[in-house]
């Protein structure tokens, strides 16, 4: 191959598919692993909007020579095999059918096409060795950190799991790039954590005792929120889940900056089945557009998974 560029029109009808054809990234991260680009290259940008993701990614990968152009061309071809968006939630559907639409013009028109055989016995080659080398840690890291929640499942001390629960989100939201705050106080409270995460800044409450968290824990909580500037939202994790309707009580209340997670929706992360950013962004588009503040991740990511499945089940019966 002797130039390792796609042409323009290409690379530019690429981004836009990316862009206006998902909402949500963990399915465009899916395209991404699918083409055999190595995680820790779209990784690296997971904080960025998702036209920004495609062109850094496709600059970087120019920049692997004939190895990144095989690359590039896979994913082309991994976008043309689409026959429709394939996510849902997208905002402006015929906006992202159209970018599909003349993506695949351009791609019949540059004759374009990969022959996926060919490409498979040459993904091997296209080693971004420091790249694979971050994506592996990663994985490695959240893999030890599930097996440490599981084991923190099985404790019988409540006031431990709690402060082993505040040192693994220490731990987990980094390896995202999300930079976190251990637990702290102030003059009048504690705060158990916080992180800035998209224009806006979230205190933490971590709560694991034996049952779950009822509508006066979740108004203690928002009343810390409420007393920062106001940007500011909450995260309340709850291990054993919340007390039936809490949340709704919670709403009624008066406004509502608070987005809830549970014991199911922390495995899910833990599992590798969601990223924490498109977890901690699911939850707080829901939050915004349909004013429901807990959402459980099992029931919209996961379909085989009931949506009212409890975190209590997991914490006390580990």
């Amino acid at each position: 191959m002797s130039d390792p560029c796609l042409p323009f029109d290409i690379k530019k009808a690429i981004i836009a598919v990316c862009g206006r054809a998902f909402y949500y990234k963990h399915l465009l991260f899916d395209i991404f692993a699918r083409a055999g680009i190595p995680k820790g290259m779209f990784l690296e940008y997971q904080e960025q909007p998702k036209f920004v993701i495609a062109r850094q990614l496709l600059d970087d990968l120019e920049r692997m020579g004939d190895d990144g152009l095989l690359l590039q061309r896979r994913l082309l071809t991994e976008l043309c095999k689409l026959k429709t968006l394939p996510d849902d939630a997208v905002l402006d559907r015929d906006a992202g059918l159209d970018a599909l639409r003349e993506l695949k013009h351009l791609a019949v028109e540059h004759d374009l096409s990969v022959e996926d055989d060919r490409v498979r016995g040459q993904r091997a080659t296209a080693t971004a060795r420091a790249a694979i080398q971050r994506a592996a840690e990663v994985e490695r890291r959240l893999k030890e950190l599930n097996q440490l929640f599981g084991e923190m499942c099985s404790a019988s001390d409540y006031q431990a799991r709690g402060y082993d629960l505040e040192r693994l989100l220490t731990e987990l939201f980094p390896l995202y790039g999300i930079s976190y705050r251990r637990p702290y106080r102030t003059e009048t409270e504690q705060i158990d954590g916080h992180f800035h995460f998209r224009g806006f800044d979230y205190v933490v409450e971590t709560r694991w005792r034996r049952e779950p968290a009822t509508l006066d824990d979740l108004l203690a909580f928002k009343g810390k929120v409420d007393r920062k500037i106001e940007s500011t939202r909450g995260l309340f994790i709850s291990v054993s889940g919340f007390r039936q309707d809490a949340d709704e009580y919670l709403r009624q209340a008066g406004s509502a900056n608070l987005i809830l997670m549970d014991g199911c929706d922390l495995t899910m992360v833990l599992d590798g089945r969601v990223s924490l950013p498109d977890a901690l962004q699911l939850k707080a588009d829901k939050a915004s557009q349909e004013g429901r503040l807990f959402f459980p991740l099992a029931g919209s990511l996961n379909p085989g998974m009931p949506a009212s499945s409890s975190a209590q089940t997991t914490a006390e019966g580990a």
